[in-house]
């Protein structure tokens, strides 16, 4: 590994853990998930999984079922840089857990260019999309 590619590990590292402290925010029960957005190693965005503002925070129904409105951690994240005056060109997107299908376009439709996440998600389809549309994608599990 050379110089530069350890110095990028530890701030892909302490940006994961970061994400991982942000997921404990979510009032989620079946799945904790956080994200941040960072370019230039400025975080330009932050999310977790939740309902939308506004609305009660339980995610799941009585029968323990994700409710259909919760937003996706990275949606989340997209979304708050679409209403700055900042742009997710060229940012790399770190989140513990793998994007879903839907959030997959988001993400590659927002102009990030590279997705670190710290679990794959069950249905992988979300990475191979991204990984089609050239998205630079990395596996790091990193522990709290």
């Amino acid at each position: 590994m050379t110089k530069d590619q350890a110095k990028q590990r530890r701030y892909d590292t302490a940006y994961m853990r970061m994400a991982l402290e942000w997921a404990k925010l979510s009032h989620c029960k079946r799945k904790q998930v956080g994200s941040l957005i960072v370019k230039d190693r400025m975080i330009i965005s932050d999310g977790y999984n939740g309902a939308p503002t506004g609305f009660d925070n339980r995610c799941e129904d009585e029968n323990g079922l994700t409710n259909w409105y919760v937003l996706h951690a990275e949606a989340n994240a997209i979304m708050k840089v679409a209403a700055s005056t900042q742009s997710c060109a060229g940012a790399t997107l770190y989140i513990t857990l793998s994007p879903c299908q839907q959030c997959s376009k988001l993400i590659h439709q927002s102009g990030i260019v590279r997705v670190v996440y710290g679990e794959t998600y069950k249905d992988t389809s979300g990475l191979e999309f991204l990984q089609k549309a050239g998205v630079e994608l990395e596996l790091l599990e990193v522990q709290l």
